[in-house]
């Protein structure tokens, strides 16, 4: 039984290694000739001039050409494009002349009928026992199905940069339609307004505006929407004319946000709920100055400049987030401005900004920034807070309004 085992073990090892199997071995008994005529690749020797001296039956057949077309009457070169051949000169033979090797190379051979072919060249130097040049051993895989791949993700690759671009139009297209194209002029008061987008991809939910309601009594407001793309600015344009409408029946700032309260938190409620943060104030101009009241809606406060003075907030204690609650509390608060005093609203995109890639600004440090600048109009006060916008770069995570307004000199 042993030796029964041991006989059929040897078979069975015979069998794997093709040691005893004729037809196995046969298999394995390709010439080194053979291997290299109909290698997977192609093979190419020249001389040091360039001319062709071997070249294997698989580079020929891709080429299209007989082997007596070529051996002792082509130069490698003659089988490349002009740009290849400039590229030969200029590039590939002095590198193999400095280093003896060059690979990874990307080129194209004219075939015979005048086509090209994408090949993958990697070429190295024979020398001779003296250290003598005498081939250059080249390597040629065809690179057809690559560069069909690399055209099928350029083209792919355009496809979305196109569709990009629209989304982008798009997203800028909506976003303008969504804040005033320019602030009215307001009698003895400078103006002024920035909208930083987060993002050209996509439409913010933040909002200004500024508008003359009857008499000498002039609306504003600054605010935020939850939430990005075109949900959010459905809610962004519902926000601003509510806001709109409602001030002209009744001017009164917390009368203003309850109605806007109701309206959201009627048409957001249910499985898809949606609120803003809103400041919205009333300004009365008059012979000092003007008399300004603002309410808030769970917005950051305002902060107010005065000539000569530190920068402080406006507090408006007790203002709810708009369209969370069906009853929020609103309360309104009163100030004035005079000459050289300044009223600033901002959105939170502004003091959540990451600064030093990882800290995020905040309203103290915001007040210590306006503190370093010199009494400024609201034009003068939206520049200089741009700057700081721009100085955080890609640390600004969210969109970012203000508004200013101040009394003219």
């Amino acid at each position: 039984m042993c030796g029964a085992d041991s006989e059929a073990d040897s078979e069975d090892t015979d069998e794997v290694s093709g040691g005893a199997n004729p037809a196995f071995s046969a298999l394995l008994e390709d010439s080194p000739e053979d291997l290299y005529e109909n290698a997977p690749c192609g093979y190419l020797s020249t001389l040091m001039d360039g001319t062709i001296a071997k070249i294997n039956t698989t580079l020929l057949t891709w080429l299209g050409y007989r082997r007596d077309d070529l051996v002792g009457r082509q130069r490698f070169t003659d089988l490349l494009t002009v740009g290849g051949r400039i590229y030969h000169e200029t590039h590939i033979a002095p590198t193999l002349r400095m280093h003896g090797e060059i690979g990874g190379l990307a080129l194209e051979l004219r075939t015979a009928d005048g086509s090209r072919l994408p090949v993958l060249v990697t070429s190295v130097v024979k020398s001779g026992r003296d250290g003598t040049a005498q081939l250059i051993r080249t390597t040629v895989f065809d690179a057809r199905d690559r560069r069909a791949y690399e055209q099928e993700l350029l083209r792919a690759r355009q496809d979305a940069d196109r569709e990009r671009d629209r989304a982008k139009k798009l997203a800028a297209t909506l976003q303008r339609s969504l804040l005033p194209p320019v602030l009215p002029p307001v009698p003895g008061m400078d103006v002024a307004c920035y909208y930083h987008p987060a993002s050209a991809d996509d439409v913010g939910g933040d909002f200004y505006d500024l508008f003359p309601l009857a008499g000498d009594t002039w609306g504003f407001f600054l605010g935020d929407v939850s939430g990005k793309g075109a949900e959010a600015a459905a809610v962004t344009s519902l926000t601003r004319y509510t806001l709109r409408a409602a001030a002209t029946s009744d001017p009164d700032p917390v009368a203003v946000l309850h109605i806007l309260n109701r309206v959201l938190h009627h048409e957001y409620h249910g499985i898809d709920p949606r609120f803003c943060t809103v400041i919205y104030g009333l300004l009365v101009p008059d012979a000092n100055g003007c008399a300004i009241t603002l309410a808030s809606g769970g917005h950051p406060p305002a902060v107010l400049l005065r000539a000569g003075d530190t920068p402080e907030f406006c507090p408006t204690p007790g203002g709810q987030l708009v369209g969370v609650l069906p009853a929020a509390r609103f309360s309104s608060a009163g100030l004035r401005l005079g000459t050289g005093d300044t009223l600033l609203l901002y959105s939170d995109g502004l003091t959540e900004a990451r600064t030093h890639g990882r800290d995020r600004y905040s309203e103290e440090q915001l007040l210590d920034f306006l503190s370093t600048t010199a009494p400024r109009s609201a034009t003068e006060t939206i520049a200089e807070v741009t700057g700081l916008l721009t100085r955080f770069g890609d640390g600004v995570d969210d969109d970012t309004a203000l508004l200013a307004l101040s009394i003219s000199h």
